[in-house]
Formats: C-alpha cells, sequence, structure tokens
C-alpha cells in the first residue's frame, strides 16, 4: 500500500533534499509552501504534490492535512516538521521581548499547528510516525539567540509530550538535532566557514525516512 508524508518545510537546501528521498523512496509526498514561485522549485512528480498554505495559521495547517489524507490509497502515515528560523543578537537583556517571542512563535507555532491538524489522520491511520527538528544549541548553547535556543529545547518537550500522549495509538515521535546544515543559504551566510563538518542534507534525509519507516523507535532524540 501506497503511504502520504506531509514534508512541513519541504522546500529549501533541506527540504528538498528530503521529499526527494522519499519520493524516490515510492512515498505520495505533500508539501506546503510560502508561495507558488517557492514550490516550483521541487519540480513536478506524479506522487508530489504541493500548495500554497501559511502552517502559523491553524485554518492552513488545516488545509494541508486534509490535501495529505484525500487519497484513501495513500493513507498519513508520517509528518516531518522541519519548518523554523534563526535569529540572533545581543544577550537577554539587551533583547527585545517582541524578538523573543518572535523565535518562540517562528519554531513552535507551525510545528504544533501541523501536528494538531495531522493527528486525527495519522490515528485514522493506525499509526505512524512525527519527526521534528530541533538544534545542538538546545543541548549546548551559545551567547545572543536565547529565543531560538528557548524554542529549540521546547521542540524536544513537545516530541517527549507527545511520545507519551500518543503511545497507545501506534504514533511514534522523534526528534533530530542537527548540527549546522550544508546548504546553500548557510553557505552564504557563513563564506568564511570550515564546512568540512556541515551535514549533507541528503544525509539528514536518509535518517527521516528511517525514522518515518522504523516502526521500534520513539521518544529519541536523534544527533545528525
Amino acid at each position: 500500500m501506497s503511504r502520504t508524508v506531509i514534508v512541513a518545510g519541504g522546500t529549501g537546501g533541506l527540504g528538498s533534499a528530503v521529499t526527494a528521498e522519499f519520493l524516490t523512496a515510492g512515498w505520495r509526498v505533500v508539501v506546503p509552501g510560502r508561495s507558488e514561485a517557492t514550490l516550483a522549485s521541487l519540480g513536478q512528480h506524479e506522487r508530489l504534490q504541493t500548495l500554497v498554505a501559511d502552517l502559523s495559521d491553524p485554518a492552513g495547517a488545516q488545509q494541508v492535512a486534509e490535501l495529505a489524507a484525500a487519497d484513501q490509497d495513500a493513507p498519513v502515515k508520517a509528518l516531518l516538521n522541519l519548518v523554523g528560523g534563526f535569529a540572533s543578537g545581543a544577550r537577554v537583556h539587551e533583547t527585545p521581548i517582541e524578538d523573543f517571542e518572535n523565535q518562540l512563535r517562528l519554531n513552535l507555532r507551525p510545528m504544533y499547528l501541523i501536528t494538531q491538524a495531522a493527528l486525527p489522520h495519522l490515528i485514522a491511520a493506525g499509526g505512524g510516525a512525527i519527526v521534528c527538528t530541533s538544534s545542538g544549541s538546545a543541548l549546548k548553547p551559545f551567547s545572543g539567540a536565547a529565543g531560538y535556543i528557548t524554542a529549540k529545547a521546547g521542540v524536544l518537550a513537545f516530541v517527549d509530550a507527545l511520545a507519551v500522549e500518543y503511545a497507545k495509538d501506534n504514533i511514534r515521535v522523534n526528534a533530530i538535532i542537527p548540527g549546522t546544515i550544508d546548504t546553500p543559504a548557510n553557505r552564504e551566510a557563513r563564506p568564511t566557514a570550515n564546512t568540512t563538518t556541515w551535514t549533507p542534507p541528503a544525509r539528514i534525509a536518509t535518517v527521516l525516512r528511517f525514522l518515518a519507516e522504523n516502526d521500534s523507535l520513539t521518544g529519541a532524540h536523534l544527533p545528525v
């Protein structure tokens, strides 16, 4: 039987690699994006469905989940939460509360809303997998990014809560903890950095597919 995965954040350097990985493996892939132009970068595939949607809006998240569940021959069996963003700056006493809240909203709200919308479909399908994206900074903080670090630590707590709440529904919930991902955007932002330790997106995509297809692992926080 065919299966459907929602790749929230399925465009860009990491997302496009993840989308390609799951298409190659035979999954039906649903990818939301902020614009048609962004989604067009993924190209076309018979098992790829895209739509313009704002995952920070409950209606947008619900629209994505409904599209994912529309094919009864390919039930929703996985949700990959790759949406997020980073901003750094001053220390806490010099950072406006608005900047702190923006990082929480950017990294937690879309994840919560698309997960909330997808869960009934995962339950109806007899279970599946959810994977969320944290950051190494949640475990090893650095100065000047308290909002981002707090948000990414919150991702890990959210994963732990979901793993407990939905174990009885056969839904496995795990987190990946990437270091620096070798994407064009990161190379442009850090042109003088040593990229030899950066992680290729294709390697992370392989780990995500393992977590989506493996039926025995839940509640894990995996460095990648």
